[in-house]
């Protein structure tokens, strides 16, 4: 009789028993973490470094441990805009021989004035650019320079770290800019397509990027008055990247580097 009673209450408890554990193999259980910020979520690749001999440049390889070491792999915004002045290669609107081959120049210097945190005028960008090349010129250093060239005349004349970006990708590029580094580009002016270059545009160019977009680079273009915040696809940007080679008909074989400029 005593167990006939204690029955129903057996039976309660078998079913409450049976119903937890059906609770506990339905909630869902996340299979991982999700951790942008963290190295095991964004492990670098890996590759080596090479220093330049002619200087402290540095050329890294956008596909080295070095690279993602001192660029960390972290998500980069949606959008992007750095503030960088603007002036042309020609301040005021002289294009002489010695303005039509001074993209480099004039891109560098706008990198000064934005890790100095400096506006610049037309007049004052026509006395530096002069100043610049009147040194350049002393020192020996060719009408056309390479990425590496001017990253050693920024340490030189500017007192800045200078850094060559190798094979660099579009995500490389964009990890550049959200780290706050404008990002000086040698390019096959042509391949660019601006409508605003005169006749086809320049054999070999310099310009500076300074932000993005979801299609496009947009840049701070040297070579025309209207290049201030002057957007390129981010493919036509890419492809157009070749650095200096020495003969201007074959600047489409020269390699794919960009140039960053650091303080000390």
């Amino acid at each position: 009789m005593q167990v006939m009673k204690r029955l129903p209450v057996l039976l309660a408890l078998c079913l409450l028993t049976a119903c937890s554990a059906q609770s506990e193999k339905a909630s869902p259980v996340p299979p991982f973490d999700y951790a942008p910020d963290s190295a095991e979520a964004t492990p670098g690749r890996q590759g080596d470094i090479a220093v330049s001999s002619l200087s402290s440049v540095s050329f890294i390889s956008s596909t080295s441990s070095s690279f993602s070491s001192s660029y960390p792999l972290h998500p980069t915004p949606y959008t992007l805009h750095l503030s960088v002045p603007f002036s042309p290669q020609a301040p005021l609107a002289d294009w002489d021989a010695l303005h039509e081959e001074s993209c480099e120049e004039m891109s560098l210097i706008l990198v000064h004035h934005f890790l100095a945190g400096t506006d610049i005028n037309r007049e004052q960008a026509e006395t530096e650019l002069l100043a610049l090349t009147a040194w350049e010129t002393e020192h020996g250093y060719p009408q056309d320079v390479t990425v590496q060239e001017l990253g050693k005349i920024a340490e030189e004349y500017f007192g800045y770290h200078a850094r060559v970006i190798e094979d660099p990708a579009t995500e490389d590029l964009k990890r550049l800019l959200a780290d706050g580094h404008p990002v000086i580009v040698p390019a096959a002016g042509r391949d660019l397509g601006n409508p605003y270059f005169s006749g086809e545009g320049p054999w070999y160019h310099m310009l500076v990027l300074t932000g993005y977009n979801e299609f496009f680079f947009q840049t701070n273009d040297v070579g025309t008055r209207r290049g201030e915040g002057y957007v390129y696809r981010f493919e036509t940007l890419l492809n157009a990247i070749h650095d200096w080679t020495g003969v201007k008909e074959e600047i489409r074989n020269g390699p794919k580097r960009v140039l960053i400029i650091e303080k000390q």
